[in-house]
């Protein structure tokens, strides 16, 4: 399909200008860079956990779990079985001391117990980690629309793009936190009619899906087995119970949140609506790509236009022979993310592409202003005013916060057009965000826990943290003959151990030179 019908083009028109509409209407309000940032602490909680929960049902929920479901099982749902822990440590330690903290950067914290440089490794961690999403929501969404389209993933990345920044910018965090309550609702309801349309056109209903699933082994959530090297259950539970915990206890986009409520129960409260909503309706895209995993399964003619479209893409100037080779070898696994698109491009009535469409677009929309509101701000508090200019006038914060997030914009909009061409979506954001995420928790957490960690233990514990992600993240090109030193853990290790590295070599650290010195104090 090249040409959308007319009352789709309308319904995803409509969505994008009522977006811009928003921005206009909350533009009136930033006077100054506290409303900008904090929407000046008056938001319900309520909104809160919805605004959190639209961040987190991101366009890579939209076409990365369906198509994580499809080429594999359910091994990627513990992820979200594993927040309620990591929301009750938050809501518990971190929401309270970020309130009483009053700053509005999550790191400020990190400069006060270690110093300007733990401070400005976590800020540059967390940037680095906010452009590799932002970079994945937007390849995201190009994927699915290009395939609606006809237009070029680039293309539709910019146009995407433009339509965020303007009604980020002009609306400012009070703006993203309402379109985040209109995103959620859409988002959640175009689940729901996918779901049903699955369903509705599948051969003997939801009995022959469980049948097929079963026979596959799609619904199973991994192996149980306490083995670290491969994607087992307990491999993706302790990545997501330590990436959660990054998301709820100290990333910006969420810190940020917290201070736009009233208090701190309002502030915990949308922690648990987010997990609330989050559980169910995560589970319901798992249980999208066993549906279409049994539906392609039953219309193998379907099946290979995908793998035709999916071999072709990899080989565009291949031969037809070439091409229909390739096809016949990929497994679910590769053509996983093309299939969500596909299904709406072939069986998705008109009317209905248009509203899952602008569905798709506010998964990503919401996630990407979140990611630029947020990373403004760090850019103005952390960076700006602590090595530039410490003194700035309310009309000189609230301009460079407008540049700000224009430019996260922009770089989001260019890592996207990098990532064109990577196998998933979802695989390439748990990396990265593991690698970037690692070292910033460990340190955190760090500073939280122990009391007597100074500067020099939390410097080399983030050396030797550092060292070990890295080595995790490059061993596999050591070459062949010094396979020894390739690091066994699955990659999804690389935030966990990463973590633990930092926070119990800083422990060790300060422990030894308690000891030391009380030796030294006991031989005086």
């Amino acid at each position: 399909m090249t040409k959308l019908p007319v009352i789709d083009l309308l319904i995803i028109f409509t969505y994008l200008i009522g977006m811009v509409v928003i921005g206009v209407y909350f533009s009136r309000k930033n006077k100054n860079a506290e409303q900008f940032t904090k929407a000046s602490g008056k938001i319900p909680g309520w909104a809160i956990g919805l605004s959190i929960y639209a961040t987190f049902l991101s366009s890579n929920t939209f076409l990365g779990v369906p198509g994580k479901a499809f080429g594999s099982n359910w091994n990627s749902f513990v992820f979200s079985l594993s927040m309620p822990l990591a929301a009750w440590v938050s809501a518990r330690y971190f929401v309270p001391f970020y309130r009483n903290s009053g700053e509005v950067s999550a790191y400020t914290h990190l400069e006060h117990r270690f110093g300007s440089w733990a401070r400005t490794y976590a800020v540059i961690c967390f940037l680095l980690t906010q452009l590799a999403r932002m970079g994945s929501i937007f390849f995201g969404i190009a994927l699915s629309l290009q395939a609606l389209t006809g237009y070029s993933m680039a293309s539709i990345m910019i146009v995407v793009g433009i339509c965020i920044i303007i009604y980020t910018v002009l609306g400012g965090m009070e703006a993203v936190i309402w379109t985040e309550v209109v995103q959620g609702v859409i988002k959640t309801i175009g689940a729901l009619i996918i779901l049903a349309l699955v369903i509705k056109g599948m051969p003997g209903g939801i009995s022959r899906i469980i049948e097929i699933g079963q026979a596959d082994n799609k619904f199973s959530l991994g192996s149980f087995v306490p083995d670290f090297t491969q994607s087992t259950f307990w491999v993706v539970l302790l990545y997501g119970f330590f990436m959660n915990l990054n998301n709820f206890g100290m990333d910006q986009n969420y810190v940020q949140r917290y201070h736009t409520t009233t208090s701190v129960s309002e502030a915990t409260r949308s922690i648990w609506l987010c997990v609330y909503l989050y559980l169910p309706v995560s589970l319901i895209f798992f249980v999208i790509g066993s549906c279409l995993y049994a539906y392609y399964q039953t219309n193998p003619d379907l099946l290979n236009e995908v793998r035709m479209q999916v071999a072709a893409e990899r080989l565009p100037n291949g031969s037809t022979t070439a091409i229909s080779q390739l096809a016949a070898s990929l497994s679910p696994s590769d053509i996983g993310d093309k299939i969500m698109p596909h299904f709406m491009v072939t069986k998705i009535p008109a009317g209905l592409v248009g509203l899952i469409v602008a569905a798709i677009m506010s998964a990503a929309m919401s996630t990407i202003s979140s990611g630029m509101n947020a990373s403004a701000t760090v850019f103005s508090v952390d960076i700006y005013q602590r090595y530039i200019k410490p003194e700035l006038t309310s009309k000189q914060s609230l301009k460079i916060l407008y540049i700000a997030t224009t430019m996260f914009g922009l770089l989001g909009m260019f890592t996207g057009v990098a990532m064109i061409g990577v196998k998933s979506v979802l695989d390439i954001w748990w990396m990265l965000s593991g690698i970037f995420a690692g070292g910033m928790l460990g340190l955190f957490l760090l500073g939280i826990v122990s009391h007597k960690a100074g500067n020099a233990e939390a410097a080399i514990a983030t050396v030797i943290g550092l060292l070990v992600i890295c080595w995790m993240t490059f061993s596999k090109q050591i070459p062949d003959e010094y396979a020894a030193l390739r690091s066994p853990f699955h990659q999804n290790m690389i935030m966990v151990i990463g973590t633990l590295s930092i926070f119990l070599v800083g422990i060790l650290l300060s422990k030894f030179r308690k000891n030391k010195s009380s030796n030294t104090e006991q031989t005086v």
